[in-house]
Formats: C-alpha cells, sequence, structure tokens
C-alpha cells in the first residue's frame, strides 16, 4: 500500500514539474526568438515547439485525475459537514459511510465509462493535433485516475468503519512555514518573527 501512496506522490510531482519546464521552455523561447541575434534568431525559429501547450493540457488532466485520488486519501477535499456533524453518533456513522459509497460507486462507473471509450477509442487511429500520440493512451487517465479514485473511497470507507476517523487536512495550516521562519501570528506573518 505504502509503494501505491508513494508512487501516486511521484506521479503527481512528476507531472507538476514536468509541466511547469516545458511552459518556461515554451515561454523563453516565444521571447528569445523575437530577439533579432541573426544565428541564434533563425534556429530558434526553426524549432516547432507549437506540442508544448498540448503537452501541459494533458499533464494537468492526469494530474488532476490522480490529485482527486491523492485528496480523497488524505482529506484535502473540501466537504460540508455542518448538518453531518449535528446528528447522533449512530446517524451520523451512517450518513458518513452512505457518503464515502456514494463516491466509490459514482467513480467506479465513471471508470467504467472511461474504460469502455477508451477501449473504443483503441480500436482508431484518431491521435492528438500537435503531438500525434494515440489518442486512447490520453484518455486512459480517466479509467486510471477513476478506479484509483474509487479505491480510495473504499480505504476510507474501511478506516471510517475501524477507527470511526476520517482523514483530516488542516487547510489553515500552510506546510514549510515553520521551516521558512514564519509564525502563524494573527497580526503578521514575517520572517524571522518569534511567538
Amino acid at each position: 500500500m505504502k509503494l501505491l501512496d508513494h508512487l501516486e506522490e511521484w506521479l503527481i510531482s512528476f507531472l507538476i514539474a514536468g509541466a511547469t519546464l516545458v511552459i518556461f521552455l515554451a515561454v523563453i523561447h516565444r521571447y528569445a526568438s523575437g530577439v533579432p541575434i541573426p544565428y541564434l534568431q533563425d534556429w530558434l525559429l526553426s524549432m516547432d515547439v507549437s506540442w508544448a501547450q498540448e503537452l501541459c493540457i494533458y499533464m494537468f488532466v492526469w494530474m488532476a485525475k490522480f490529485g482527486a485520488a491523492y485528496g480523497v486519501r488524505s482529506g484535502i477535499h473540501v466537504g460540508v459537514d455542518v448538518l453531518v456533524n449535528r446528528l447522533q453518533p449512530k446517524s451520523r456513522t451512517i450518513c458518513i459511510v452512505l457518503s464515502l459509497l456514494a463516491g466509490a460507486l459514482f467513480t467506479g462507473v465513471v471508470g467504467t465509462l472511461g474504460a469502455r471509450f477508451v477501449w473504443a477509442l483503441s480500436h482508431t487511429d484518431s491521435v492528438s493535433p500537435d503531438l500525434e500520440w494515440p489518442r486512447w493512451i490520453i484518455f486512459l487517465c480517466v479509467p486510471l485516475g477513476s478506479y484509483l479514485m474509487c479505491f480510495r473511497f473504499l480505504q476510507v470507507c474501511y478506516r471510517f468503519l475501524r477507527t470511526h476517523e476520517l482523514p483530516k487536512h488542516d487547510h489553515s495550516q500552510v506546510e514549510g512555514l515553520e521551516a521558512a521562519g514564519f509564525t502563524d501570528s494573527p497580526d503578521i506573518l514575517s520572517p524571522g518573527a518569534r511567538p
């Protein structure tokens, strides 16, 4: 299970870093090719980087699908639980379990429909416009991400039934502020400030 957790985190990190790098290089190329330096400008204009935008879009879509599964596992999805928290413990448990199972059902259905779509698309010659990759590979993120999210809903449900605790993420806390010397003072967040 830890391997799947790490694989999920590495994939998301790789996709974010890769998309950022591709966008950065495409922007540098765009502006550098406008600089009138004879040989450099000719060389840059001979490069075709029209595929960069398309690649970044696909990388962000893949990152979003796997990031959503990560969000279920770590509890970072925003939820409105005011009414659920006012219920009696037994009713609260039933409501949470039904919600988690509904999430699993929904993502399982989306994964199955996505798998059927990818299967049908794999039997065509359809390719992406700029990269000219088979489109079924690009759309593979729908069943993979949805099935992973379905698994995460079931995993959270199982843990909730055992421990009666849901994964929680403190949305007011930003990781890394303590290491950078920031405090959580209500007046001002300043580097090196002491509480």
